[in-house]
């Protein structure tokens, strides 16, 4: 028994609350299936009838749900006391204050606990049959089973003073990927990064060789042979060049030469073309200090050193951002900003409620500004009193007045901005159509029809740690984070800047595709960088507009040139005129068509957190045969396609807003039926019905759809051209832009040019 501590009648203190242990200890591969075994030990005060435990995760884990109920089933759970104390357990995913709202709640509902006493926890208890627990898929140093103690039944939390955790470690290769930039010049040197990541999309340190570096077309600088140095995250080639103008890419080999990994394309431009770059920027993501995992400088270093990005940016909540954390964040922006290499910007997540205005990423142009938070719900200690805004017009008017230089995206998370509520063309410059909350056309759609001039972007919103490649795991995001390529002259904080005021920039889905967007006009017309309905500044004369300009044009009319070079087949083109689709291009001719089938499903069941579509399905064929088939967008590895017995197939999928699908090849062009079934529609169909255009049936929700088209059975464009006429037909804006499809299911969009008479 311990002695009664001095000055306890001031409050419950952590070393009087007990103490916990976790076995085994050390480190685990991220995703696999383990057993642990946390024993919990009383401290002075025990834990008195009804009082209880909380052994808690963080949100952002994906670690398996906990279940109490299957002996043999993955991820059970047995929770036992020493003193046979009767113990009521549960799981309740929202059953704590965030971060660590993931939780376990034990309450001693008969007997109670004295010091010394113990109650212990298996997760993954293998006694039965159990695989074990599933722990979570991406790696964090520092894991931890955070246990809160209720000591005496008032519903008050202590935590313990020493927390029990582990660490969460990448696992082998299981894919090569090859990072190259997407501009470059005639003969000067860049630098090329491999890396590997393992089934849940970790960087692994298991890197082997020998690899070998190819170039489509000369290149100087390759070495013979790349030997990855034990423990190292990749691989870097340095001062590669290429002399010869025109797009090439990079292929890793193997040993045996089998190709691992192609890169993105690169292309050269010669000097005297004038024009801006490339560069590749997440600017929307959170680390443990809010509602993410992994610190804020393992969040900016993993950007600039794990995923090769040029820019990114931190957005954690307002409402959990201390004051000193809000400092920290501005040194950390400052520290990793280096211009011509990585550049950062500082600033934070306005997280309103759906209903005063939603999700805003708030962006300024150097450190050591406020922080203008929608409220104060986790920070209730905070110099900032005169600051809250509670609605996202507060926060316009509250920047305004402020003459804060300052910039602002609308974006779909948990909760979404709604711009109809709330816009401020002056400071909201664009919309985040993508992220690793899935695919939301909904809100550009919403602010072309508000008559809005934005931009397009595309960022992870990644709460793993892992900006600039974000994978969705096992969990509820149902998509890989996005990309957006930011065409500027030079990489710079200024540069940014003036980029993402004149929206010249592009959004994909996660890979690096380059698309060129121009549109050519029968007379001059007057470029403006700043909306003029808004601003008083200057246009400038032209014959030539590129995405995110805003062009008037006195008479006569345009043409739009698109130019696309893929990191896999282009599917298709698509030019839209606001809401108007005017006009499909596609790599291939009707009289092309095979025996490939292309089965897609996509859309989100409403604008809200739990958007999610269950897809789950199966594909019946009668009087033909499926060859063979590839999944697309099969982003969670648990979730595959499999044939079944009777020659037909069956899948587990989800989408949020994003697409995913089967290609099959069928033995017979034209023969048979093909029926499929999903969780959420139902199309059947004759084989010779299935052309060159797609047939749907449209489910509800958000653009829930189920669709088949034929394709030829062999696609090799990787690079694309098309030109579409553009008639000014209607009065105010003509918003011309482009949505690219290729065959792995991957999309990028072009930042709108506003053309008006």
């Amino acid at each position: 028994m311990s002695e009664h501590p001095l000055g306890a009648q001031t409050g419950i203190v952590p070393e009087m609350v007990g103490s916990a242990t976790i076995s085994p200890q050390g480190a685990f591969v991220a995703g696999s299936f383990q057993s642990f075994t946390l024993t919990y030990t009383a401290g002075f005060y025990g834990i008195d009838d009804s009082g209880s435990l909380k052994i808690v995760m963080r949100y952002a884990s994906d670690q398996g749900t906990p279940q109490f109920t299957d002996p043999a089933g993955a991820n059970y759970v047995t929770v036992t006391a020493s003193n046979d104390a009767v113990l009521e357990v549960r799981y309740d995913p929202k059953g704590n204050v965030r971060p660590w709202d993931k939780c376990i709640y034990i309450k001693v509902v008969r007997g109670y606990l004295t010091e010394g006493d113990s109650i212990t926890l298996v997760f993954g208890d293998r006694s039965q049959g159990s695989p074990g627990m599933r722990i979570q898929t991406f790696c964090e140093e520092s894991f931890e089973f955070r246990v809160l103690v209720d000591a005496i039944a008032t519903y008050t939390y202590v935590p313990i003073a020493q927390q029990p955790c582990i660490a969460i470690v990448p696992g082998p290769v299981e894919k090569w990927r090859v990072v190259a930039p997407t501009l470059v010049r005639p003969g000067t040197p860049f630098s090329v990064r491999i890396k590997g990541e393992d089934r849940w999309g970790n960087p692994s340190n298991q890197l082997k060789g020998p690899l070998t570096l190819v170039a489509e077309g000369e290149a100087a600088g390759l070495p013979a042979a790349i030997m990855p140095a034990e423990g190292d995250f990749h691989a870097s080639v340095d001062a590669v060049a290429l002399d010869a103008p025109g797009t090439s890419r990079f292929r890793l080999l193997s040993e045996d030469g089998s190709q691992l990994a192609c890169s993105n394309p690169v292309r050269v431009v010669p000097v005297e073309i004038e024009g801006n770059g490339a560069y590749w920027g997440d600017l929307h993501g959170q680390s443990e200090e809010t509602i993410g995992s992994n610190s804020a400088r393992d969040y900016f270093t993993f950007a600039r050193d794990r995923a090769f990005l040029d820019a990114s940016a931190h957005q954690g909540n307002d409402f959990q951002i201390t004051d000193a954390f809000w400092d920290e964040l501005g040194a950390l922006t400052e520290e990793f900003n280096d211009e011509g290499s990585f550049v950062t910007l500082p600033g934070y997540e306005w997280s309103g409620n759906t209903s005063l205005g939603g999700d805003r990423n708030v962006f300024f142009t150097s450190e050591g500004r406020p922080i203008y938070r929608s409220s104060k719900a986790l920070v209730p200690d905070t110099k900032y009193e005169s600051e809250i805004c509670p609605t996202a017009n507060d926060l316009f008017d509250a920047l305004t007045r402020s003459r804060e230089d300052v910039i602002c995206f609308a974006h779909c998370g948990g909760r979404y901005a709604d711009i109809g509520r709330a816009h401020d063309s002056r400071i909201e410059t664009s919309i985040e159509i993508h992220s690793s909350w899935g695919t939301f056309e909904w809100l550009l759609h919403d602010a072309l029809r508000l008559g809005y001039r934005v931009g397009i972007v595309a960022n992870s919103d990644g709460h793993k740690g892992r900006p600039g490649a974000s994978y969705p795991g096992p969990s509820t995001f149902g998509a890989v984070g996005g990309l957006t390529c930011l065409r500027m002259p030079e990489l710079s904080r200024a540069a940014l800047v003036g980029c993402l005021r004149s929206r010249h920039h592009f959004a994909t889905t996660g890979n690096r595709m380059f698309m060129e967007v121009s549109l050519a006009f029968d007379d001059q017309g007057t470029i403006y960088r700043d909306d003029p309905a808004i601003f008083d500044s200057p246009g400038t004369r032209s014959m030539r507009a590129t995405m995110g300009d805003i062009v008037h044009l006195p008479q006569g009319n345009a043409g739009l040139t698109v130019k696309v070079l893929g990191t896999a087949q282009i599917l298709r083109v698509d030019v839209f005129n606001g809401l108007e689709l005017v006009g499909t291009y596609r790599p291939y001719e009707p009289s092309q068509m095979g025996r490939t089938i292309r089965v897609v499903w996509q859309g989100a069941e409403y604008r809200g957190r739990f958007r999610a579509v269950t897809w789950d399905g199966k594909a019946a064929l009668t009087g033909n045969r499926i060859e063979s088939f590839q999944a697309i967008n099969f982003l969670n590895p648990d979730k595959r396609v499999a044939k079944t017995s009777d020659g037909g197939l069956e899948w587990r999928s989800v989408t949020t807003g994003n697409l995913s699908g089967l290609q099959l090849v069928l033995a017979e062009p034209d023969s048979g039926k093909l029926r499929l079934t999903t969780a959420a529609a139902d199309l059947e169909v004759d084989i010779r019905d299935i052309g060159y255009e797609e047939l749907a049936v449209e489910a509800g929700g958000l653009e829930k759809r189920l669709s088949v088209m034929r394709l030829p059975d062999h696609l090799d464009r990787l690079d694309f051209e098309c030109f579409q006429p553009v008639n000014i037909d209607k009065p105010g804006d003509n918003a011309i832009y482009v949505r690219v499809t290729d065959m792995e299911g991957n999309q990028a969009w072009s930042s709108p040019i506003y053309l008006f008479r």
